[in-house]
């Protein structure tokens, strides 16, 4: 696989960094990945993938531009308000980097179409607000044998875990929480999604590129009001209806 010059140009912080180099950078280009969902983590994560180089990202939503976005989803502008926000993240990415291919689906995944849906990609990042999905999502990549990076926040936490495997997601969640709380219950600092959204980029981009030790079977978890940032190991559920 080779680079044209406006690639070498465009990536050459890349080709000389000791972890990515040549080999590293055309292992970006050859993957596929998908983001579910285009929110506050899945957006910030999709601008750096694409700025990274990764040949084929797909976006999965159902959901519109909302002026409510706008406050923590920073690959949408103003005018997008009303607009499905699968076309125009498309847009920006492609403005962004013209040499990887966006692909959009204007949907939300469900146990039923989940599997479908994530089948012939590399790697899925969930960036979901919705249990359900997650869920889903997790099924579908276990029974894939598709790596997993998920990213959530809310409030002033988030936090970023990789699962490829025993433990898997549901490990973590056993069951969908009575009352969890969304972004639109009980809100969320914008700068925070910033943050989740890169984090998962990161651990994306390591393990496409082998650099590094990924967050496999752990959980990064982060403070923002205190600033302190901790990494706690998952336990595989024996009983994990998923991955046992």
């Amino acid at each position: 696989m080779t680079f044209s010059e406006d690639e070498i140009e465009r990536y050459a912080r890349h080709l000389v960094l000791a972890d990515v180099g040549g080999p590293g950078q055309q292992r970006l280009k050859a993957a596929r990945v998908l983001i579910v969902g285009m929110g506050g983590v899945g957006g910030p994560a999709a601008l750096y993938l694409a700025a990274a180089g990764v040949g084929t990202l797909g976006l999965v939503d159902d959901d519109t531009v909302s002026l409510s976005n706008l406050q923590r989803q920073i690959q949408f502008e103003t005018a997008d308000i009303g607009r499905p926000k699968v076309e125009v993240a498309a847009r920006r990415l492609t403005a962004l980097n013209p040499h990887v291919e966006v692909q959009t689906f204007a949907e939300r995944l469900s146990t039923a179409t989940a599997s479908a849906r994530v089948a012939r990609w590399d790697l899925v990042i969930d960036g979901t607000d919705d249990f359900d999905t997650r869920m889903a999502v997790n099924a579908a990549c276990v029974a894939a044998g598709i790596p997993l990076v998920s990213g959530a926040l809310g409030t002033w936490s988030g936090q970023v875990g990789v699962f490829e495997g025993r433990p898997c997601y549901r490990c973590l969640v056993p069951d969908v929480p009575p009352d969890a709380e969304t972004c639109a219950r009980v809100g969320v600092v914008g700068a925070l999604a910033g943050l989740v959204g890169s984090m998962t980029a990161l651990e994306t981009l390591k393990r496409l590129t082998g650099a590094g030790e990924p967050l496999t079977g752990r959980l990064w978890i982060h403070d923002a009001l205190t600033g302190q940032t901790r990494t706690v190991r998952i336990a595989a559920d024996p009983a994990c209806p998923v991955c046992s």
